[in-house]
């Protein structure tokens, strides 16, 4: 049975306690014991990762350690030196109403029930992210012409490539016992995507039915797409946050969700359309759901409902991603 490796003279009291051992020991002795703490704390670092070793090497009768869990909506937490938003279990009307405004037919409402709550980034993955997690570009650099920096959100990223993200990042964070087990990092469902986004909020946006230049990123009331692809990304979090505390939903770059696109949304409990394809494109291809709006999109393309399909190989420079951390 391993001891804990704690402060000193942890170990050494509980082992007098059980009789393990005389109170006076020769330094040859408490040498050895401390060398073989040390060694079982390296092998169940290995093993478990940070966090989970110290509760395994404490053992049963120790405290528990705190849920990774969040209390409630909009509660902030930094992982890795990323900010999540809690986003707790709840029961909102995803799609949008008959009379709103840019409204499309594939947007008719259905009510959804999400049974666990999970942590959804602040922000959009940025460049930074990418690099740090990753290391290179998939594809084409980020430019100047459609934002480059460590603070913008990356692009020319397709949906295969997002999904790698993910599974680096939670291998990452796993390893360094910043993510407990049970809890993996992946790109939200549209059903997750949408509730995140209103966060509580039934108008077209979560700034209410209009959307304007102080509140989002994205083209402006003019439908000449040539003026808007003047515009560009913009660095994440520099336009207002929803009411959960999240930025960027609408606009600044469009967002990949796992689901496969439906021309119907889900409704239900926990719905979730990775496995489940659709609606087949004219080449007999499917295409997965990209939601929020971009820079270069009018504002009827930004609203919380929008849903858009999009091949899963291709890429493009304003469509980008944003994760959550989900427990399994």
């Amino acid at each position: 049975m391993c001891e804990p490796v704690g402060g000193r003279g942890q170990g050494t009291r509980r082992g007098i306690r059980r009789g393990l051992y005389p109170l006076i020991m020769p330094s040859s002795r408490r040498r050895f014991l401390k060398g073989l703490a040390t060694a079982a704390g390296a092998a169940a670092v290995t093993r478990y990762g940070a966090s989970a070793a110290v509760a395994h090497l404490a053992g049963p009768g120790s405290a528990p350690q705190p849920p990774f869990r969040g209390i409630k909506a909009g509660e902030e937490k930094v992982v890795d030196g990323m900010t999540l938003c809690w986003c707790p279990p709840g029961r909102f009307l995803m799609g949008s109403p008959a009379a709103e405004s840019g409204r499309r037919s594939d947007e008719a409402q259905a009510e959804v029930t999400l049974t666990k709550g999970f942590w959804t980034a602040k922000h959009e993955v940025t460049q930074g992210l990418w690099k740090r997690v990753i290391g290179p570009f998939p594809d084409r650099l980020p430019s100047a012409e459609f934002g480059e920096g460590d603070e913008f959100p990356a692009y020319w990223i397709n949906f295969d490539e997002a999904e790698r993200f993910c599974s680096a990042l939670t291998r990452r964070l796993h390893m360094s016992g910043a993510l407990p087990p049970g809890w993996d990092f992946r790109l939200p469902t549209e059903a997750q995507w949408e509730y995140a986004c209103r966060a509580g909020t039934t108008s077209a946006t979560s700034f209410g039915d209009a959307l304007g230049a102080a509140q989002a990123n994205f083209g402006g009331g003019t439908n000449d797409r040539s003026v808007r692809a003047r515009g560009r990304s913009r660095e994440v979090g520099s336009y207002p946050a929803n009411p959960w505390g999240i930025q960027d939903m609408h606009g600044n770059v469009w967002e990949w969700c796992r689901d496969y696109y439906h021309a119907q949304l889900p409704g239900g409990t926990d719905p979730d359309f990775y496995e489940s394809k659709g609606v087949p494109n004219r080449d007999g291809t499917y295409s997965r759901v990209r939601r929020g709006g971009a820079w270069i999109e009018e504002e009827w393309a930004c609203r919380s409902a929008c849903r858009l399909r999009y091949e899963p190989h291709r890429r493009s420079d304003h469509i980008g991603f944003r994760v959550v951390a989900v427990e399994l």
